[in-house]
């Protein structure tokens, strides 16, 4: 989610909208262990767990966007969304809330509800990134590809691999380069 920029609906989320939205996520993330998610965005509010694609497992202010983690889940949905990341098409991400929208496309009172998997998101750059890419792209990430394949037979290098996956895993995937 993207603030105090017009997105491709028309609409304008001030920074204080989402942030109040994301701080309540965060919440419902502690608490649930998740906000569920769906293939699509359906013409209802409400989620069907029936069509739960994903489960939002991180939201976070970084500057005016609201970033996030997601985990697929082995569901019909959830699957059909891994196919399309395993074959290499660029879906999207987008919000699925309520508001009153004035004229001028300002959101206001925004009440989140989750982050769906879309064709075309609304905010500019809603791309999501696997852990397979950010591996490819990130320089920690290929190490721990190199030592993988190194460590098929070598225990010392096992051990080497799990410290450098936990610390790939750990680090901010997700922070503007």
């Amino acid at each position: 989610m993207q603030s105090e920029v017009r997105n491709r609906n028309g609409r304008i989320y001030p920074l204080q909208e989402l942030a109040g939205a994301c701080k309540s996520a965060e919440g419902i993330i502690t608490e649930t262990g998740g906000i569920f998610g769906e293939l699509d965005h359906p013409p209802s509010l409400t989620v069907n767990l029936a069509n739960a694609s994903h489960v939002i497992t991180e939201l976070r202010m970084n500057g005016n966007d609201v970033m996030g983690k997601a985990k697929l889940l082995p569901t019909p949905s959830g699957m059909i969304a891994r196919a399309l990341f395993d074959s290499g098409v660029k879906v999207g991400v987008s919000s699925r809330g309520a508001g009153e929208v004035n004229e001028s496309g300002l959101v206001e009172n925004f009440q989140f509800v989750t982050v769906d998997i879309v064709a075309t998101p609304s905010a500019q750059g809603a791309t999501p990134k696997t852990i397979f890419e950010n591996f490819q792209g990130n320089a920690q990430g290929r190490k721990v590809m190199t030592l993988a394949e190194q460590l098929v037979d070598d225990q010392a290098a096992q051990k080497y691999f799990q410290k450098e996956f936990m610390k790939f895993l750990t680090q901010d995937i997700f922070a503007k380069r």
